[in-house]
């Protein structure tokens, strides 16, 4: 294990003999650290903290630390980091808190750009793209391959779809429907579905079509939403990914931006 002279790191801490440890990195009691994970320098870590493979940690990230919530009374909450993700500058991460369900989590293959805010309790999917600045009230959660644009700002318990994109500096205060292109005007609205970034992840036009046709009747046909589901049930091809759209309207508990 390569570790700086001027690290500090508890001998609690549980750190694989291939990682590497940088200048003036601080890891606390209770981190667990994988194989070949790598912190620059200037890098704070506390516990209970479990990261995975392969991550990146840039300088001034913290991960782990006590949530802002004054709800939190130090009960053994922690924080779950998988494989294989890439934490810039200035990223802070707040562990989970009992109201929450004890646990913040982030998956594999994740990209978290400079200043990015992860409160308690948020779960983070796989292979999101999360810009500079944006910043996870608690308790949200981001499905995979979810894209959200710089500065945005996402409102406590709502959910991000999978596949869906978020324009930059949108403000978000309800759920955001999968595969959607989703971004703040005057208020948030939906404008189709996310062609480009589901044409990049290999969707061909049999299920980009029927999600497109689904987002129209959603947001342009004048109807409600029992209505609208209804009309895409009985019109459309019932392919995964307008069955996914559809379990995820009727599971959300805040409303969802159309």
């Amino acid at each position: 294990m390569a570790v700086h002279p001027t690290a500090i790191v508890d001998p609690d801490a549980n750190i694989s003999t291939e990682a590497e440890i940088g200048p003036y990195c601080v890891v606390g009691s209770g981190v667990t650290i994988g194989a070949r994970t790598r912190l620059l320098a200037h890098v704070y870590l506390e516990g209970k903290l479990t990261i995975g493979k392969e991550n990146i940690f840039y300088p001034y990230s913290s991960c782990g630390v006590a949530p802002q919530d004054k709800k939190y009374n130090g009960e053994p909450s922690e924080t779950v980091i998988g494989d294989r993700n890439s934490i810039r500058e200035f990223v802070t991460i707040h562990r989970g808190t009992e109201g929450g369900g004890m646990v913040t989590s982030i998956g594999d293959g994740n990209l978290l750009m400079a200043y990015v805010h992860i409160a308690h309790d948020v779960r983070i999917g796989n292979r999101t793209i999360i810009a500079n600045g944006v910043t996870f009230a608690g308790h949200v959660v981001v499905e995979d391959y979810a894209n959200i644009g710089g500065l945005s700002a996402i409102h406590q318990f709502c959910r991000i779809g999978t596949h869906a994109i978020v324009g930059s500096y949108s403000v978000i205060k309800q759920d955001v429907l999968p595969y959607s292109t989703t971004a703040t005007n005057h208020q948030a609205e939906v404008f189709g579905a996310n062609k480009v970034g589901l044409e990049r992840c290999g969707f061909g036009s049999d299920a980009i079509e029927p999600l497109q046709n689904a987002f129209r009747i959603l947001t342009r046909a004048g109807l409600n939403t029992s209505q609208a589901l209804a009309r895409i049930e009985e019109e459309l091809p019932q392919t995964d990914e307008v069955k996914s759209l559809i379990g995820f309207i009727r599971t959300s508990r805040h409303g969802f931006v159309k």
